[in-house]
């Protein structure tokens, strides 16, 4: 796929419904042939949109007027490039907990969690979350994550954690102002609701902060898994990482992840972990599969905003 489309697929099918700036700017920069060319001399894994748009949004740039942020990029490509170099979509929404919920609650419980590819470790604290789905409550506090649900096994109390950790190349600080800059660059623009829900999640891991190891998720992985309780049942999970790691690798973590004991929850595009037989998603936005062990249970929307069980 090239950059150009690269682009216009985000807009079409990820912005599409959810952000008119990116989805103008998306399409902006697909026909912009001279900010793909300077796109073209990033690696492949740097030329992201929504790493490229947070970046900007972090520096001060406008990301409202296609044209601004063609003048903008141009004459701040060198700072625009190297921060993209330096940085990476860690998105950490804590909305993503509304659709790992009904599985994490499903387990024997107490939890020792554990999530690969951290950022801050907001998505660790799926028991100190109040969620929405439809007029099915559960749990109290904020913040309050909503979800439309079909289909799916709700459960009636949060789960009970007893141990929590994140493993993450540049784990980020929620006591760290520029880290929690860049984790609300990475909210998209018209989000406001996410952007509180951010900052209330924040609050939350500040009180508690997780324990965050900044390592692979090859080598690093069962060393951290080790130092979880033996009482507990361990869960390792992620949510849209994968996609970062080129096939081989992939492959490798997913023998590493399956030979640990516990349970694995994986939260991916379909295509990452060429799942097959998969049933057609709900409609045409862009859905994750939810899996349990390797086994397909829901679409859900990547910001957990819905989630389509037919496991």
């Amino acid at each position: 796929m090239t950059i150009a489309e690269t682009y216009r697929q985000f807009a079409a099918r990820e912005a599409s419904g959810e952000s008119p700036t990116y989805e103008r700017l998306a399409y902006a920069v697909s026909r912009d042939d001279e900010v793909l060319a300077l796109l073209a001399g990033l690696p492949p894994a740097k030329r992201q949109p929504n790493l490229l748009f947070a970046v900007v949004r972090l520096l001060g740039g406008p990301v409202d007027d296609p044209a601004a942020f063609h003048d903008f990029a141009v004459a701040h490509w060198s700072t625009v490039a190297a921060q993209m170099r330096a940085r990476a979509t860690q998105t950490n929404e804590a909305g993503r907990c509304a659709a790992l919920l009904p599985v994490l609650a499903a387990l024997p419980q107490p939890l020792a969690l554990l999530d690969v590819g951290a950022s801050a470790g907001l998505c660790l604290y799926p028991d100190r979350y109040a969620y929405r789905y439809g007029d099915h409550a559960v749990g109290s506090g904020t913040p309050v994550l909503g979800c439309a649900a079909t289909g799916t096994p709700l459960p009636a109390v949060p789960p009970q954690v007893v141990w929590r950790a994140g493993l993450d190349l540049n784990p980020l600080d929620v006591t760290e102002p520029t880290d929690v800059a860049w984790l609300e660059a990475l909210v998209w623009p018209e989000h406001t609701h996410r952007r509180a829900r951010l900052r209330d999640a924040v609050t939350v891991a500040r009180a508690d902060p997780p324990l965050l190891v900044r390592g692979d998720l090859l080598d690093d992985l069962p060393a951290l898994a080790a130092k979880a309780p033996a009482d507990a049942t361990l869960v390792v999970f992620h949510t849209s990482v994968l996609y970062q790691v080129p096939a081989a690798p992939r492959d490798r973590f997913v023998e590493t992840v399956r030979a640990l004991p516990g349970h694995w929850i994986s939260v991916e595009s379909p295509d990452v972990l060429g799942f097959d037989n998969l049933p057609a998603p709900p409609d045409e936005a862009f859905h994750n599969v939810l899996a349990l062990d390797g086994r397909p249970l829901a679409w859900v929307r990547g910001h957990g905003q819905s989630i389509t069980w037919f496991g």
